[in-house]
């Protein structure tokens, strides 16, 4: 079956109540002025002309399309005249959702619906994101006007192209960038995207694949939107990660699974990855690479603010960052130590944790869209058994404190970034030196004793390495009561992210 695009799906949604006789709808839209004329296109052709139609918002007040009034009526008041006639009708209301727990308004959306059922007679009310309140959600049908899919961007973005051949621009873009730039414009409005092609084409004599970056950049404006999602830059690759060759394995093998190739090959992406072990071995820096390695955006979410009730309630504020992240797909969710965020609950909370717990699950589990979760934990014995049940994530694994072998990577690596050839230092010697201990305890060691070495205006040596490692204690030993109990709990339920050493 061919797939509609945005704009003619919600045509033929808007068809199916009308032709149902529901005469309340609400269209959940980012795209208001586009939704209200395909609004208004429909009821002109479906009723030949002969429909009244009119629009409502706390500015203007009820604004009939033939002329008439246009001081600003109190909604109340304009409902009461919408409900007062009987002709087929559109009555197009903007700015409601702040109403649906006013008791007047409920009651005039039941008579609404009671008095015009079956009488082609509508009231569609427009807003971003709706809570139906339980008093009237039998009365409300649900609709929704997406934002653009990748036809219509694409549209934009040849019609765009078009004016800048007018202009003498160059453009060098094969398909494949094409395709990268309409990915990159996923989530935003028409307007947005008209904006972000003015910044990003201003001024330029040449379209090339190097603009292609700045597409996914501008994502960090619809996470900064939000106030929970925070759009992480990531220049870290895989080869800044020290040993965990299972994990990176795993990785490269799925990095084109998001690709048309992949699609046409009936090959489903991956949906998520969970890291869970000792503190400081990586996970984050894991996720980071992830970006870099499969050319995807990364958000982070941020559970804390979800909780805080800035945003409204902690249940609705998940729900819109979930519609938000996939408007943007492809993309990376990162969830940070899950354990003390989405997977925990207590009786302090009134139940809250419980249904943002139980919501991720469903979403995990139903979820359509390409969006990737890594999610990472440390107190791994806190994770309820629901959430690392088989399914819930592609794979999961524990990292460990890095071997011997890993331990002289990570130094190289380190020590390769202060400038210094790691040629010139006893890698071997240093990986035993530092026994037990995790990688940021490594680069800790490193950056310490570059910075002595400087201080002594010295360049970095070996023997500063070792002054710096007879003064640190490792996590591993004031806490490996904890690290012994963490192994043996994911011994049989993780894989192993690094090879035997």
């Amino acid at each position: 079956m061919t797939k509609l695009s945005s704009a003619k799906q919600f045509y033929e949604d808007l068809k199916n109540a009308v032709i149902g006789g529901s005469p309340v709808l609400a269209v959940e839209t980012w795209e208001e002025d586009l939704a209200t004329e395909a609004i208004i296109a429909f009821a002109k052709t479906a009723f030949k002309g002969k429909a009244t139609l009119a629009t409502w918002d706390c500015r203007k007040g009820l604004v009939y399309e033939t002329g008439g009034n246009s001081r600003p009526t109190p909604l109340v008041e304009a409902l009461d005249e919408m409900c007062s006639g009987d002709e087929p009708a559109f009555f197009i209301i903007k700015d409601s959702s702040k109403y649906f727990i006013d008791v007047p308004f409920q009651r005039r959306i039941k008579d609404f619906s009671m008095f015009f059922r079956g009488k082609n007679r509508f009231l569609v009310l427009l807003g971003a994101i709706f809570r139906v309140p339980a008093e009237i959600q039998k009365e409300v049908y649900l609709l929704s006007y997406k934002l653009p899919d990748d036809e219509k961007i694409l549209s934009m973005f040849q019609a765009y192209s078009q004016i800048l051949e007018k202009r003498q621009v160059k453009i060098n873009l094969e398909t494949s960038d094409i395709e990268a730039i309409v990915t990159g414009l996923r989530g935003f409005t028409t307007a947005e995207i008209t904006r972000v092609f003015n910044k990003v084409f201003y001024g330029l004599d040449e379209i090339n694949p190097s603009i292609i970056s700045q597409f996914y950049n501008e994502k960090e404006q619809l996470a900064k939107k939000t106030g929970i999602l925070e759009y992480v830059r990531s220049d870290e690759t895989i080869e800044n990660v020290g040993g965990l060759d299972n994990l990176k394995e795993w990785l490269i093998k799925r990095k084109e699974l998001f690709s048309k190739e992949a699609q046409a090959a009936n090959i489903k992406p991956p949906g998520g990855l969970l890291m869970m072990g000792i503190s400081g071995c990586g996970k984050s820096l894991s996720v980071k690479t992830i970006s870099r390695l499969w050319k995807l955006p990364l958000f982070r979410m941020d559970m804390n603010r979800i909780y805080s009730g800035i945003y409204g309630t902690p249940e609705g504020a998940f729900a819109q960052t979930i519609d938000t992240i996939e408007a943007m797909a492809p993309a990376i969710l990162w969830i940070d130590e899950i354990e003390g965020g989405i997977s925990s609950s207590s009786a302090k909370d009134g139940g809250t944790g419980s249904h943002i717990f139980s919501s991720f699950l469903t979403w995990m589990q139903e979820k359509s869209s390409d969006v990737f979760v890594a999610a990472t934990a440390n107190r791994i014995d806190l994770l309820p058994a629901e959430i690392i049940r088989k399914g819930r994530f592609d794979e999961i694994f524990f990292l460990d404190l890095p071997n011997d072998h890993e331990r002289e990577e990570i130094f190289r690596i380190h020590i390769k970034k202060t400038g210094t050839p790691p040629e010139d230092f006893d890698l071997t010697l240093l990986g035993v030196a530092t026994e037990f201990w995790n990688g940021a305890e490594i680069e800790h060691a490193v950056t310490s004793a570059k910075i002595e070495s400087f201080y002594m205006n010295q360049p970095l040596t070996q023997d500063h390495l070792y002054n710096i490692i007879r003064n640190t204690v490792p996590l591993s030993r004031t806490m490996s009561e904890q690290i012994k109990f963490i192994k043996n709990w994911a011994s049989e339920r993780a894989l192993p992210a690094s090879r035997a050493d």
